[in-house]
């Protein structure tokens, strides 16, 4: 069953987008990475929602530049959370894709991340988040994986303050 959907505007972001599905794949939280615009395909967009909510789909993370309108669409259409992480595709430094993504109107809500790689990622933990809510499974790994980020600060404090970096 497919829990977390991550949809991209357009090939060019997969190199942006990939550590979403890589931090889901670490989690063995089950996705489909998949490419849909919500200018250019906004039929195959509505047929995918429908799709993998039919396949229990649970979340879905959203990836675009530019005018960045795909979360929204994805929003529009689904009662499911929304995840946006606005690309930088232009001269406008992403801050185009972040204005759109953030401002959603009253009761289509996107919750949207940093730009780039570092929003992927923290899409995917938050996706994570809440799947742990009912799954047990999810959150016994999200914890070991939080503590194994404690001991990687501890240990490098350490070696900081023993002379060993």
């Amino acid at each position: 069953m497919i829990k977390v959907a991550i949809f991209m505007g357009s090939a060019s972001d997969e190199e942006l987008m990939r550590p979403c599905a890589d931090i889901l794949d670490s989690m063995e939280i089950n996705h489909r990475f998949t490419i849909t615009s919500a200018h250019r395909t906004p039929e195959r967009t509505e047929k995918l929602i429908r799709e993998l909510e039919g396949e229990g789909c649970e979340i879905f993370i959203c990836g675009a530049g530019m005018a960045a309108h795909l979360a929204g669409a994805v929003a529009a259409r689904t009662l499911k959370p929304v995840i946006g992480v606005p690309l930088t595709a232009s001269s406008l430094g992403g801050m185009d894709a972040l204005l759109s993504t953030v401002q959603m109107p009253q009761g289509f809500p996107v919750a949207t991340m940093a730009l780039d790689r570092s929003g992927a990622r923290n899409a995917a933990w938050l996706a994570t988040q809440i799947l742990a809510l009912k799954d047990e499974a999810i959150a016994a790994r999200l914890r070991d994986v939080r503590d194994g980020f404690k001991e990687a600060v501890d240990e490098a404090a350490f070696n900081l303050e023993n002379g060993a970096i």
